[in-house]
């Protein structure tokens, strides 16, 4: 969420040796003491008005996704040291019986169990326990180059920003420190967007997967979350209907998605 000065409408024509906006500035720009803002930066106030962060959101000129994200980092002061979650029996057994490719996800991204369409598309039974998380399967494991094909750079860089919004709430738990260092030191590609903190949000969207036998198709996928633990996220892929051969889709016939 770097801003730099020109963008928010300061420029008083001095060189900056470095980009961004100087602390003095978001503070007049957001009508609040500097001592007050540099608290607020560094956590050590214990409660932040929405007044407060409704000004440095405009200040600062964020978008909606970033200013959700900026109201999530005030309230997150309490937060409690990671521990890997556990899936329900029952979500387990529901994405088992799923004809669709469907896994859930933890806090950490972390791929907590799957069922096997997913496993056929997306290949996770090949993972070692170590190794089952979707930013260690995005940037470390070569597959994944190969799922996305062409769409691996935007895919990736979408990820990155995805997962920044979870990842601040505990960026110094240090779970999430040992699993950022590991990307930064494996890829060079995370180390450089990770800088960039980008932020995004979304449930749903649109991806194209390359499927072993089938090769590139577009799938659609949403997202849910788990009313017991709203750290678990269920997120189910479908094929899309252009995917589907005249025929089946004249007679509304139906195709298990990454099952040759």
């Amino acid at each position: 969420m770097t801003k730099q000065a020109e963008s928010v409408g300061l420029n008083n024509g001095r060189r900056r040796r470095t980009p961004g906006l100087r602390r003095e500035e978001v503070a007049e720009l957001a009508g609040i003491g500097v001592d007050r803002y540099l608290r607020l930066e560094q956590g050590r106030t214990v409660s932040q008005s929405d007044t407060t962060l409704q000004a440095l959101a405009r200040a600062l000129r964020l978008g909606k996704v970033e200013a959700a994200h900026l109201r999530a980092l005030a309230r997150s002061g309490d937060r409690q040291p990671f521990t890997r979650e556990s899936v329900p029996g029952s979500i387990a057994s529901l994405i088992a019986t799923l004809g669709l490719p469907a896994y859930v996800t933890g806090m950490r991204w972390d791929l907590l169990t799957w069922n096997a369409t997913a496993s056929d598309l997306l290949g996770f039974d090949r993972l070692a326990e170590a190794e089952c998380n979707v930013l260690v399967f995005m940037f470390i494991q070569p597959d994944s180059r190969r799922l996305f094909g062409a769409t691996w750079t935007s895919e990736a860089r979408r990820t990155i920003a995805l997962f920044r919004a979870t990842h601040d709430l505990s960026a110094d738990d240090p779970v999430f420190v040992k699993l950022v260092e590991r990307l930064r030191a494996h890829s060079t590609e995370f180390a450089k967007w990770w800088n960039a903190h980008d932020v995004r949000g979304g449930a749903s969207g649109q991806k194209v997967l390359t499927h072993p036998e089938r090769g590139a198709q577009r799938y659609d996928y949403t997202t849910f979350q788990a009313n017991d633990d709203p750290a678990l996220k269920l997120a189910i892929t479908r094929p899309r209907e252009s995917n589907l051969p005249p025929a089946a889709r004249q007679h509304g016939e139906a195709v298990k998605p990454g099952i040759g």
